[in-house]
């Protein structure tokens, strides 16, 4: 049976290879340590089956800034399954515990840089939709998404996505 818990410290290493076998180099895993570090405010939940973590997702602080509006919310990235428990739902049950822990802490609005055949099964949708565009150039329109939480606090919030500044270094 697959848990879902938030990250705990001795899960750090675990986690740093599993984004690295997941994404079969390191910079996910290099974002994430270099993250958890900096920003306090992120949430990282973990995958458990039979006391080995199979999965993890990350979510840290992204700024949606227009001439005249902004909002703060959070940034999926990223999501990772051990390659040997992929295709079982692992992915899907952290994406909707995170989408649930996002809710909770009154998060407005969620933004994932993903595949766009995946993401939408959890209403996400294409971020330009809303007039939110991604800040790096070259991205797809369609695999850059968002899920909005709070319609009344991104009423008339448009503009760039800005993710930390840890994300640079992979793109």
């Amino acid at each position: 049976m697959i848990i879902i818990r938030p990250e705990q410290p001795d899960d750090m290493g675990t986690v740093h290879a599993l984004n690295e076998m997941a994404f079969g180099q390191p910079a996910e895993a290099a974002i994430v340590d270099a993250i958890r570090t900096a920003c306090p405010d992120v949430l990282s939940l973990v995958a458990v089956d039979d006391s080995q973590v199979v999965g993890h997702i990350f979510f840290s602080p992204v700024f949606v800034s227009g001439e005249s509006s902004s909002a703060r919310g959070m940034g999926l990235a990223p999501m990772a399954v051990l390659p040997e428990c992929q295709r079982q739902g692992i992915g899907s049950l952290l994406v909707h515990a995170g989408i649930d822990a996002m809710r909770e802490r009154d998060c407005p609005f969620i933004i994932v840089l993903g595949h766009p055949e995946y993401y939408p099964r959890f209403a996400f949708s294409p971020a330009s939709q809303h007039d939110i565009s991604c800040q790096w150039d070259g991205i797809p329109d369609e695999a850059f998404m968002v899920l909005i939480l709070d319609d009344d606090a991104m009423a008339g919030v448009s503009g760039v996505a800005r993710y930390r500044d840890e994300f640079d270094q992979a793109m």
